[in-house]
C-alpha cells in the first residue's frame, strides 16, 4: 500500500489555529454584509451604509477599518471639498465572494429548518418566543 503520511488535523481549540483566526475576521455579520455590498465594485461610504440595513455609522466605520487592516477592503480618498471616500474589495477580499455566496445559498435552503428546530425546541422547553 505504500507509506502514507498521516495528515495532522488542526486543533480548533487552540487560539493559534488559523481557521479560528479567519472566523474572527469574517464571522461578524457586518463584515459579511460589507462583502456582499462591495461584491459588485466600488461604493461610496453612504452607498455602503444604504445597502446594509440597520448598521450604524459607528459600526460601519469600525467594520470598514478592521477590514482595511485585514487587507480585505481598500479605502480611496479623493481630495475634494468635502473629501470623497470610496471603498472596494481588495483582490484578497474578492477571494471571499465565492465562499460567502455558498453561505448565502445554504441559508436560503436550510435556514427555514433552523427556524423550525428553534420553534420545536422552544415549545418543548416551555419557551414561547415568537
Amino acid at each position: 500500500m505504500g507509506d502514507a503520511i498521516p495528515i495532522k488535523q488542526a486543533d480548533i481549540s487552540i487560539s493559534a489555529c488559523s481557521y479560528r483566526r479567519v472566523l474572527e475576521i469574517i464571522s461578524s455579520k457586518w463584515s459579511a454584509l460589507v462583502i456582499y455590498a462591495l461584491e459588485d465594485g466600488m461604493l461610496r461610504y453612504g452607498e455602503v451604509r444604504k445597502r446594509i440595513e440597520g448598521i450604524s455609522q459607528k459600526m460601519l466605520t469600525q467594520t470598514l477599518r478592521q477590514m482595511e487592516r485585514d487587507g480585505l477592503v481598500r479605502r480611496e480618498v479623493t481630495p475634494t471639498v468635502p473629501p470623497v471616500v470610496d471603498y472596494s474589495l481588495t483582490p484578497l477580499g474578492e477571494t471571499l465572494i465565492g465562499t460567502m455566496k455558498h453561505l448565502k445559498l445554504w441559508t436560503a435552503e436550510y435556514f427555514p429548518l433552523v427556524e423550525r428546530a428553534r420553534e420545536e425546541y422552544d415549545r418543548s422547553n416551555g419557551r414561547d418566543e415568537g
